[in-house]
This record gives structure tokens, sequence and C-alpha cells, in this order.
């Protein structure tokens, strides 16, 4: 489908005046270089661009700021009908009205986001046409004008979680009842787990969000006794041989293959360091696929993986704390020491980064369901086999940090995947049927399943693709649009509401109150209400389930997941061109 044709059809009718006139923009192009491009017509054409640009941002702002406003809004009714001593089916009533509030905001703001990328993807089009046919170059000039006007740069995150926390609120009824629960909590014994992974198409990425957070509350991780905003970033190195011995292992699944990664979360001034090992086995030998760790402070991971350090000091301190059971210390004492001898006998090194964002949804306390969302993900070189020194003596390299989309590394050291990464876990007792919702969710348009993706292997794989015999089966994927056709009557939609309208989600999916409906929510204000529904806990941010030092956490053959990249067209003006994918496809 050509860009004008999907303009048109995607972009939302009450905003039409909005949106760039790329049909007035590309018709103006042609026409002049059809009669002889001058500088008269260049300064005309950038004279319009600046124009649009300034709509399309004035637009973007204004709309981001009343989303914001409505939000504030719906968290003072909230908290308006809490306090007041009405019948309790009164305040459900009153509550109703502020779901479908939200539910209207949530389809805002997802027509807001499909806004930006429209608008950003057209720009990026005329842009591009105009270098090709026109005697000037545009490109590095607009590129200055449109940082200085980086609609394109909005964080749709932070809206979604203050409606993640407002939607929880309120579909408890007006009480914060999962604050206090603890989010490891939960994980029986008697329960079947499952883990799958999807891609997610960057255009699906924000419906999926808003769909998801209907359901699931976003979790926040947040170290204990800190003010300071969590991070969603996640950073792994992972390590390998000259032979790739670590990587083959993986792909082809042989039994006790092992995968050795060092994991921080946030930024670089991330003091600790989370020393991992994956162990796969077989479904023959009766034993389950494990993930141990521990972790070490950054200031000791030269001299650990030297072996002029150890965990004995550690250990004894841990001990004289209580904090940890005899048998969990030796175990963190014998996995230390198991790692260190795969990394010095099989000679390995630091091979690969992956870097991501993660969006983590689930109830806290309840583990049947838990969800998480990968975007930005970028694997970058860290190996020396080419001799040129990366890492050098150190554990990672210290040229970069956590700066997607590292766009001051060579475009060989580094693949910006180009989809989000869907990971559902699911835990549920023997015989009983996954929420439909789920089921339904990893049936739409919105996934693309990948059971077994591994960003350890796509991240080897596309970097070292000389060193490399064996690739992923994923591969044939990848040169063919993930898009689908929507399904009728799922994900997010407009319906009529009390202030104009709403998300409706399908009745199959999700059952809503049949009581009468308000024609809008009170006026009253009071202060905006102040309880966030975040769990603290002193365990690491971005991940799901239980994994303390030294222990083992069984999985069902999950590898890891990823996360989102811009398509390399429209990332190109700013720097950000996706690693191609031409090589996917060898003899």
């Amino acid at each position: 489908m050509k860009f004008g044709q999907q303009l048109r059809e995607s972009l939302f009718s009450d905003w039409k005046f909005y949106y760039v006139d790329y049909s007035g923009l590309k018709r103006f192009l042609y026409e002049r270089t059809g009669k002889g491009y001058t500088a008269d017509d260049e300064s005309e054409l950038v004279k319009l661009l600046d124009g649009e640009l300034e709509k399309v941002n004035n637009f973007q702002q204004t709309k981001s700021s009343e989303m914001k406003r409505r939000i504030e809004y719906c968290e003072k009714q909230v908290q308006l009908i809490t306090e007041n001593t009405a019948p309790q089916d009164a305040k459900r009533e009153q509550l109703d009205i502020i779901e479908r509030e939200i539910d209207a905001v949530i389809s805002e703001v997802y027509e807001l986001a499909k806004f930006t990328r429209l608008n950003f993807t057209a720009f990026i089009k005329i842009v591009k046409k105009h270098d090709k046919n026109a005697p000037f170059i545009l490109k590095p000039m607009f590129t200055e004008h449109m940082n200085s006007r980086p609609f394109f740069k909005e964080n749709f995150d932070e809206l979604l979680l203050e409606l993640s926390r407002l939607y929880n609120i309120v579909r408890n009824g007006g009480v914060d009842v999962d604050s206090a629960k603890d989010p490891q909590s939960g994980n029986g014994q008697n329960f079947v787990r499952q883990t799958t992974k999807y891609w997610v198409h960057p255009d699906n990425v924000m419906e999926l969000k808003l769909y998801i957070l209907k359901f699931l509350p976003v979790l926040i991780y947040r170290t204990k006794g800190s003010s300071k905003p969590p991070s969603p970033a996640i950073t792994s190195i992972y390590y390998d041989n000259n032979d790739l011995d670590l990587y083959l292992g993986r792909i082809e699944k042989s039994e006790g293959a092992e995968a050795i990664r060092l994991r921080w979360y946030g930024d670089m001034d991330s003091n600790e360091i989370f020393v991992e090992r994956k162990t796969h086995h077989e479904d023959w030998t009766g034993e389950k696929s494990v993930k141990e760790r521990f972790s070490i402070k950054e200031k000791h991971v030269n001299d650990y993986i030297s072996g002029d350090y150890t965990l004995e000091s550690k250990v004894e301190r841990l001990r004289e704390e209580g904090k940890k059971s005899e048998q969990d210390l030796q175990d963190m004492l014998t996995l230390s020491q198991e790692v260190y001898n795969s990394i010095h006998s099989k000679h390995l090194v630091p091979v690969v980064r992956s870097f991501y964002n993660r969006t983590a949804f689930q109830i806290p306390g309840d583990a049947r369901v838990r969800i998480s969302l990968d975007t930005e993900l970028t694997m970058v070189r860290e190996d020396s086999f080419d001799g040129k020194p990366r890492a050098g003596d150190n554990w990672r390299r210290t040229d970069i940090g956590v700066d997607y989309p590292f766009s001051q590394l060579p475009e060989k050291d580094v693949c910006r995947f180009p989809y989000a990464i869907l990971e559902v876990k699911l835990q549920t007792q023997s015989g009983v049927e996954p929420p439909r919702w789920v089921l339904d969710l990893i049936d739409s348009h919105l996934v693309e399943a990948v059971p077994k993706f591994s960003k350890f292997i796509h991240g080897v794989s596309v970097l070292l693709e000389d060193h490399v015999d064996v690739l992923p089966f994923w591969f044939s994927q990848m040169d063919r649009d993930i898009r689908k056709p929507a399904i009728k009557g799922f994900g997010v939609t407009r319906t009529s509401s009390p202030r104009g309208s709403f998300v409706g989600v399908d009745n199959s999916v999700r059952q809503r109150s049949s009581r009468a409906i308000s024609a809008t929510p009170s006026q009253n204000s009071l202060q905006q209400y102040q309880d966030d529904i975040e769990v603290v806990v002193d365990t690491e941010p971005g991940e799901h389930s239980s994994q303390n030092e030294g222990t083992a956490t069984q999985y069902s053959n999950a590898h890891d997941g990823s996360g989102v990249g811009e398509p390399s067209e429209e990332t190109a003006l700013l720097g950000r061109s996706a690693r191609s994918h031409d090589m996917l496809h060898r003899s």
C-alpha cells in the first residue's frame, strides 16, 4: 500500500486538519521539479514544511497536555467518590462513569501515538522524495528543524503508567488493593507454567499496551528506599568463545547447554551486576531448564572474572545478617565457582550486548498471568574477534552506555531489532484454561508468534554472521510484513461515552456492568489522589519471577526477549537506521 493511501485510511477524522498535508507537499514537489526546480522553489518548500511541522507539533503538545489534565480530573473524581458516604451501589455507578472516561482517554492516547508516528513518517518520506528528485539536499537542515520541534520524541509511557494506576483503582472499587502485595508471591508449585514469545510491529505497540492495561496494571519495580524514578532499561553482556560453542549449544538445544550473561538494570551508574547462567535440559531427562544467578558489585566484576575475587566475604556477611538460609548461601558459592570455571575452561569472553526497555504487566502477588513487552531492542558487538578491542580487558565495552539508538557506533557493530517482543507467562492449575482475554490477545492481529526467540542467538547470528553456520528458524519470518488485518471488535475501538467516546472491548473478552450510566461525572474537585500503585521491592527491576541469589528458577524453555526499533526508512533522517537483514537467506 502506498503511504498516501495508508495515511488517508489511518488518520483520525476528528483531527484530519492537523495532519501533514502529505499530498499537497508531494504535488508541489513533483510540479516544481517537472518544470525545473529552482532555489526559490526550495525556499518555498522549506517554508511549507516548517509550517506543517509547526502545526503538527503544536497540536500534539496541546493534545498531550489535555490528556494529562483529563487524567488528573479523573483522579480527583475518584478521590471525591471514595470519600463520599453514599451507598456502595451509588459509588459503583459513579466509578463506572469514571471508567468510561478513562476508556475515552485511552482511546485518544492511542490515536495520539498513531498521529505522531504517521506524521513523523510523512515528513521522512517527503524529505526522501525531495533529496531524490531535487538538485538540493534537504535532509541535514530539516533534521535540525525537526529536532527543534521534537513531537516525535513524546514519551507516552508516562501517560500509560498514569492510566494503568487509575484504571486499577477504579476497577477495584476506588481502593488501592494491590500496593501492599508482594509481586513475587503467589508462585505455588502445583501449577502448569507456560512461556511464549511474540513479535509486535511498531505500529501495534501502543494499541497492545493500552489493551493489556485494561486487564493487568503496569508493574513498577523500585529499589526499596529509592525516590529515583525507575528506569525501564535492561542491559546484558553475553559471553562465548572464539568457536561460539555456547551459541551452538543453545541453537541446537544440546542437553546441558549453557548461556552465561552479566546483567544490570537502569543506567550505567547501577552498582549491582547480576551474573546469570541458563542451563538447557531436554524433556527426556525429566529435568526442567533452569536459570540461576547471584549479584556482585560492579567494582568487583573484573577481579571475579580473573579469579582475584570470590564471594566468601559477601556470603559471610549475609550469614551474619541472617538474610538467607545456609543452603542458599552454599548454592551461591557453588554457582559462583561453577560460572568462574566455565569462563576459564571454555575461554569465554564478552561477545554481544543486548539492550531494551521493558514494560511489565502483572497484578502484584498474582502470578497466573505475567506479561512483559520489550522495546528498542538493540544488539551490540562486544568481541575482539576481528582484532578491534571493543571491550578489551574489561568485562564490557566502555564507549557506550544505555544511550539508545547508539548512533555513535559503526553500523557493523549494532543491530537494531525492528519489532517489540511480547512475552506471555501463564501459570494455571492443570486443566484450567487461561483467561479468555489472553487467548484472544495471542490469537489477534497485534502479535506474531515466535516461540523460542533469543536475543543472544539473534545478536550473534546477525553481528557475527561470518562466524556461524547454523541460523535461527525465525530468520525466514523477517523478510515479510508481520502486520495482519485488524480483527473486528478486538482491541482499541471507539463508541459513545458520557464525554464523547470511549474504548470498547469485545463483550466476549470483557463483561461490563449492565447498570445505567449517568450523563457526566460530577464537576467537584478535591486534591489529587496521591496513592501510587507501585510495588516496592528489594529485588531487581524488570523481572517477573522469583529469582533469588544462588537459587535456581525453573522455566519452560524460555529464551530471552527483545524490543523494537524504528523501520530504517523512518529513522535514517535521525541517524537511527536499522541494520539490514539481507543476510537472512543464504546458501
